[in-house]
C-alpha cells in the first residue's frame, strides 16, 4: 500500500505550522513533508515527530531570499557559495529530523539569460550537493517545476530532470515526481514512472487543474497509486495539495488508505 506523507505547508492550515504534526497524525498520516524547516529549532520540529509518531519524508534546502522572489538558488550562476552553506544548513537539519530526502531548488532564470552557464551552474551544485549528502546518509532530489505555478523556473519538465541526473552522473541524485506538474508539462504519467522508477526518490499529488484533492480533477489517481504499488518503490508520496474546504473535510479521496 502506498505511504502518503501530509505536506504541512499546504494541509491543516486551519492550524498554527507547530500543531499541524498533531493534526497529521490525529488524521492518520504516518509522514510529514513540508517546505522549509529553518524557521524553527531543530530540536523542537524533532520533538514533535517523536511526540506524535511521525517521520519527516522531505523538505526543500535553504531556497535564498524566498521574501524577495527567489525560488531556490541551485542553478544560479553568482551564488555558489549561498549554495553551499544551504547544502551544510539543510544537512544538519535532516540530521536532526532523520530525514531522508533533500530538494535542492533550481531557482528561476531570466529571459535572455544564458541557459547554459545556468546548467552548468546546476550540473556542478547538484555534484557538490549529492555528495555532500551521501557522506551524511541523504538522498538529494530534484523536480520539474510547471512555469504556471512558477513562471521562469529553470527546470520544467520531467524529461529535463532525467536528462540532468545523467550529467550529473551522481548515484546520489534522484526525482521528485510531482504527478500535478508532470501532467500539465508532459503527460505519460504512467509510462514515465515505470520506465524511471528506480531514479525516482519521492512522489507529490494534486488534482489538476486547481492543485486541489487528488480526486478532483483530470488525472484518475487510484489508477496511478496502483501503478506506484506494483514497482519496487518503498519511498512516500507527498500531499502536497490546498484542500478546497478544510484538510479533514477533503480526505474521503484516502480513506481507502487508512487516511482520513
Amino acid at each position: 500500500m502506498p505511504k502518503f506523507a501530509a505536506n504541512l505547508t499546504m494541509m491543516f492550515n486551519e492550524l498554527d505550522f507547530m500543531d499541524r504534526f498533531e493534526g497529521a497524525a490525529d488524521a492518520g498520516f504516518e509522514g510529514v513533508e513540508f517546505l522549509f524547516p529553518y524557521a524553527y529549532p531543530a530540536d523542537a520540529l524533532k520533538e514533535r515527530l517523536a511526540q506524535h509518531g511521525l517521520v519527516q519524508a522531505l523538505f526543500n534546502m535553504p531556497p535564498g531570499d524566498w521574501d524577495a522572489g527567489d525560488r531556490g538558488i541551485g542553478a544560479l550562476p553568482g551564488r555558489e557559495s549561498e549554495f553551499r552553506e544551504g547544502v551544510e544548513k539543510a544537512i544538519e537539519y535532516a540530521g536532526a529530523l532523520d530525514c531522508p530526502l533533500v530538494h535542492a531548488m533550481a531557482g528561476l532564470m531570466p529571459d535572455g539569460a544564458d541557459g547554459q552557464k545556468y546548467r552548468e551552474t546546476y550540473v556542478e551544485n547538484l555534484r557538490l550537493a549529492a555528495e555532500a549528502c551521501a557522506g551524511n546518509g541523504i538522498r538529494l532530489v530534484i523536480e520539474a517545476i510547471n512555469t504556471r505555478d512558477i513562471p521562469g523556473y529553470f527546470l520544467n519538465r520531467p524529461a529535463q530532470a532525467f536528462a540532468v541526473i545523467e550529467e550529473v552522473a551522481s548515484d546520489n541524485l534522484f526525482v521528485l515526481y510531482d504527478i500535478y506538474h508532470a501532467q500539465i508539462t508532459e503527460g505519460y504519467l504512467a509510462e514515465t514512472i515505470r520506465a524511471h522508477i528506480g531514479r525516482i526518490a519521492h512522489f507529490q499529488v494534486a488534482g489538476v487543474p486547481g492543485r486541489h484533492e487528488p480526486d478532483v480533477g483530470e488525472i484518475h489517481y487510484p489508477y496511478l497509486f496502483e501503478v506506484v504499488d506494483s514497482l519496487p518503490f518503498t519511498g512516500w508520496i507527498g500531499c502536497e495539495y490546498r484542500p478546497q474546504a478544510g484538510t479533514t473535510e477533503g480526505l474521503g479521496w484516502a480513506r481507502g488508505y487508512g487516511i482520513g
